[in-house]
């Protein structure tokens, strides 16, 4: 049985690895959207780089209650997180997230005047675990009950 925190660290683990995750504003998006998220050595913060005029940051301007969606391309490991979303285009953090993949985006590089970062603060989660269907599968056939084997791999958590 893992810790609600192997469970935690395993979720920071796989966003960084796989970082397509979707994201919207409670109560005001329509629709959540695909985003690349990134992250800094050492901050608790999840990073997006975005447009200006993307619908997202218009949101924004009515609320700043975040939801993010995110499965692991494995899908061994499935979260929601909620927390704050915030503008910020500090030009140190752009620089340490820049890559040749979001220079693709801007016509301009970092000095491009439609570059917006978002910074999202996450509060708190909920991660499953989920195990090979094969081997739910066969437990299953030799009268195991399933969701015995999934009541320990759910963490509600603080980010």
């Amino acid at each position: 049985m893992p810790s609600d925190a192997e469970i935690t660290e395993k979720f920071w683990h796989a966003l960084k690895s796989d970082m397509t995750a979707m994201l919207g504003i409670h109560g005001v998006s329509e629709h959540m959207q695909p985003m690349t998220a990134q992250m800094l050595e050492g901050q608790d913060f999840i990073w997006f780089f975005t447009t200006r005029d993307n619908g997202l940051v218009a949101d924004m301007a009515r609320s700043d209650r975040a939801m993010m969606c995110f499965a692991a391309k494995s899908h061994d490991l499935f979260a929601c997180v909620n927390g704050r979303l915030e503008t910020d285009n500090d030009r140190a953090t752009i620089d340490a997230l820049w890559s040749p993949f979001a220079a693709a985006w801007y016509e301009g590089g970092k000095d491009d005047p439609n570059l917006q970062l978002i910074r999202l603060d996450p509060t708190s989660a909920q991660i499953w675990l989920n195990e090979n269907s094969l081997f739910s599968g066969i437990k299953l056939l030799l009268g195991r009950d399933p969701k015995k084997d999934y009541q320990d791999k759910v963490a509600e958590v603080a980010l």
